[in-house]
């Protein structure tokens, strides 16, 4: 596990722009913590990072899922593939994720994933855990600790964040 000192929302940006290059098609990105500690702050930079940062990237807190398409991605870091921004916060049952796509998400596209805890069984072990935490003394800054499952320990340390 590698854990890293975010002083400000910028350096959050940055940590998304280095992954954004790592991704492929299957990957998973579990993004936990609370409420308000830069979740949907590193989703929006990550897609931003691959697709160009003129994109809008609205928070999926009320639809659920935001799909970003290949061709959104052109030009952009990493593979090309689709990339599925879910917030499971309002879901009530892990089935409930089955009914937002999270399968082809998990077949051919990018999943980031906001409450991972609500997929219960059908969070797929062969993921990247990126855990956000308040840094307290200091107002902004934020603490994350990246631990990756599967091959990502070994793309991790290649890009220098393990």
């Amino acid at each position: 596990m590698t854990v890293l000192d975010l002083p400000d929302e910028d350096a959050t940006c940055a940590v998304a722009a280095r992954l954004a290059g790592l991704l492929r098609a299957g990957d998973v990105i579990a993004l936990w913590g609370g409420l308000g500690v830069g979740k949907t702050v590193f989703a929006r930079a990550l897609v931003r990072a691959r697709a160009g940062a003129a994109i809008e990237v609205p928070s999926p807190t009320f639809t659920l899922v935001q799909i970003y398409e290949r061709g959104d991605a052109e030009g952009g870091d990493g593979e090309a593939a689709d990339v599925f921004h879910f917030d499971l916060y309002r879901i009530e049952a892990p089935e409930e994720a089955l009914e937002l796509g999270i399968d082809d998400a998990f077949a051919g596209g990018i999943a980031l994933i906001e409450w991972p805890d609500r997929l219960g069984p059908f969070l797929p072990a062969r993921r990247l855990d990126l855990v956000f935490s308040d840094v307290v003394d200091r107002p902004g800054a934020r603490r994350l600790e990246l631990a990756g499952h599967g091959d990502w320990p070994r793309r991790l340390a290649e890009a220098g964040l393990a």
